[in-house]
């Protein structure tokens, strides 16, 4: 019984989660001016370094042909930089520029204010409380990741 609560509450959580994370990504598009994927794509390189396209494309979902459009523009805009693999030329690694990683670093700041925003009507108690569940949560499934 207690697996099917728990179930239930991330199913739960996971759909909050979500609809708060919407709101947030509408506003981030709109400061940055570029779409929400590409966004995305560009925040997690800057956080996750230099990857290969085919590793970014499992990690994010799409195929690897579709993902190749979103870099090219983001190649275009002088925000990811691609580089060949000169031991196996199937492979090209991306990474973000000076200019993409400050754009990233932006994007993060937006997202970091929205979230203070969103939860700055919550009393102290709610914070601590929440806060504490998080922290147990992230400590859950970084054990899972290992």
């Amino acid at each position: 019984m207690a697996r099917k609560e728990f179930v239930r509450l991330m199913e739960s959580n996971i759909w909050m989660l979500d609809k708060y994370a919407d709101k947030l990504r509408i506003d981030q598009a709109q400061l940055s001016g570029f779409p929400r994927q590409q966004m995305s794509i560009l925040v997690r390189l800057h956080q996750g370094g230099r990857a290969m396209l085919k590793d970014i494309a499992r990690r994010e979902f799409v195929s690897a042909p579709n993902l190749c459009a979103v870099f090219r523009k983001l190649e275009a805009d002088g925000l990811v930089l691609r580089v060949v693999d000169e031991h196996d030329r199937r492979n090209t690694w991306y990474s973000v520029t000076d200019r993409g990683a400050q754009l990233a670093r932006d994007a993060l700041e937006t997202f970091r204010n929205g979230v203070e925003q969103m939860f700055a009507n919550i009393s102290a108690q709610d914070e601590a409380e929440l806060t504490a569940a998080l922290k147990t949560m992230n400590k859950i499934l970084s054990k899972m990741e290992q």
